[in-house]
């Protein structure tokens, strides 16, 4: 299995010759990044990609953003989903990043809406992956693994940070069996969380080996269940991001931390992590 790796444009300035640049430096196969709305960024984005050779990841949010509208309705989130499928294959996206639904919607209607989202990326060919977020309705693991029960066919993104935040700690006891989502999961976005936030100051700092540890085990658990899948090629995106993520100091509110240094150093030691993974399984084969 090959470990494709992208680079995240969340809070990214800049050209995109530059971008394409530091991806081949660092050894991203492509971007991830939120589909534009307009149609003429559309246009403009798939010449960007195509001169600089790069894959693309559509991310996408049913409900208008990472914070869904609360006053839309189901059918305002399918219309979204369904014209986002259409622009995502204008612009030649791999695969749909999707941030679905609503928190505060019952079970009955989180069921309700991801058959149909479900329907409508079958409908068009599309993969539509279901990204694990907080604000969205798959806040909870307990909610997710209640909607696999009834949608086994879903397909799913790990940003397992999120439901580390929701629960307030790492999700390690026996008791916390994530299997059935593990067993679904398309594409992976790593970040370390911990239980008090959904990144931690810095992955390689000795004080959150035990959070970074978790993350890989489940990211390593994923891979498995994808090989056993027969993926050919599992993605990952390092996601340290701005916004109220990089932690800052009180009064300067100067961040502590490079974001796009903690992506370089996380997409090197996931890849280096990946081959060590792959060399043991290789070791354990009969």
């Amino acid at each position: 299995m090959q470990l494709d790796l992208f680079r995240s444009l969340w809070g990214w300035q800049g050209d995109w010759a530059r971008c394409g640049s530091e991806c081949r430096e660092i050894g991203f196969t492509g971007v991830e990044a939120r589909l534009p709305a307009d149609p003429f960024a559309r246009r403009a984005l798939r010449s960007a990609l195509e001169a600089e050779g790069l894959s693309y990841i559509a991310v996408v949010f049913t409900g208008g953003d990472v914070i869904p509208d609360q006053s839309w309705t189901l059918q305002q989130h399918w219309d979204r989903l369904e014209a986002s499928i259409e622009g995502a294959a204008l612009v030649g996206a791999r695969f749909l990043n999707v941030l679905p639904g609503n928190d505060r919607w019952p079970l009955a209607k989180q069921v309700e809406f991801f058959g149909r989202a479900q329907e409508l990326a079958d409908g068009a060919g599309a993969i539509c992956s279901f990204e694990i977020h907080r604000a969205t309705s798959l806040y909870s693991p307990w909610v997710a693994l209640e909607v696999i029960a009834q949608l086994p066919d879903l397909r799913f993104t790990s940003d397992i940070s999120h439901w580390v935040v929701v629960c307030e700690r790492l999700l390690d006891d026996p008791a916390d069996d994530l299997s059935p989502f593990l067993e679904r999961v398309h594409h992976v976005q790593a970040r370390v969380g911990y239980d008090q936030g959904p990144q931690v100051p810095h992955p390689a700092a000795p004080e959150y080996a035990g959070a970074l540890a978790f993350h890989q085990g489940v990211w390593e658990r994923i891979w498995a269940s994808q090989q056993a899948r027969g993926y050919a090629v599992t993605t990952l995106t390092p996601e340290f991001g701005p916004d109220g993520y990089t932690h800052l100091l009180p009064f300067t509110q100067a961040p502590i931390a490079d974001t796009w240094a903690l992506n370089q150093w996380m997409a090197r030691v996931e890849r280096d992590h990946f081959d060590r993974w792959q060399l043991q399984q290789g070791d354990m084969t009969p």
